[in-house]
């Protein structure tokens, strides 16, 4: 039986896009394990070796759209997406919602229980990892080389600070802020 295991990342933060995966393994990889329990450095390791025993793909939605459509239609959109491009026998969604999608079955921890859903979750980390690595360099005052466009107490302080740059997501609320720095009213 083919499976394909699907991640997400950047779901949860204020800055950058969202990267959602699918992967198809051709073999066990030992080493494969949920990606927030990797460092960084074991992440892109392991990279390589996943793209190079796997049949994946990668879909990002950038601020602009998750604030046009809303995050819940672009995660939907990505995983029709993957559908489409990745040929298996089941399609395994780390979580508990499948977003009205009946061919999605969904897992709870499903990345630290299943290779492919692990997989899927170190390459969309990694490409959310590299996004806010270049980002950085560009708005190197909000720290985004490590804070990877999450809300921490040093992020919050920079856009109120700074204010929003180009990355951030608009239709995100945070209550500690200003309501206009979000434009929400």
């Amino acid at each position: 039986m083919i499976i394909c295991g699907i991640d997400e990342a950047g779901r949860g933060c204020i800055a950058g896009s969202l990267f959602v995966c699918g992967v198809v393994l051709k073999c066990d990889i030992a080493e494969l394990k949920d990606s927030k329990k990797l460092s960084q450095k074991q992440r892109f390791s392991l990279l390589d070796t996943i793209k190079e025993n796997s049949k994946f793909h990668l879909v990002k939605k950038d601020s602009k759209e998750i604030d046009k459509y809303g995050l819940s239609k672009c995660i939907r959109e990505s995983l029709l997406e993957i559908i489409d491009n990745l040929c298996a026998d089941r399609y395994i969604f780390d979580g508990n919602c499948n977003f009205k999608i009946n061919t999605l079955e969904t897992l709870i921890k499903g990345d630290n229980k299943l290779q492919p859903i692990s997989a899927a979750s170190i390459v969309a980390k990694c490409a959310k990892d590299s996004e806010m690595i270049e980002i950085s360099q560009k708005y190197p005052q909000y720290n985004f080389h490590n804070n990877k466009g999450y809300v921490t107490k040093e992020h919050i302080e920079s856009i109120e600070k700074y204010g929003l740059c180009e990355i951030h997501r608009t239709s995100y609320h945070i209550k500690s802020l200003d309501k206009s720095i979000f434009n929400l009213g």
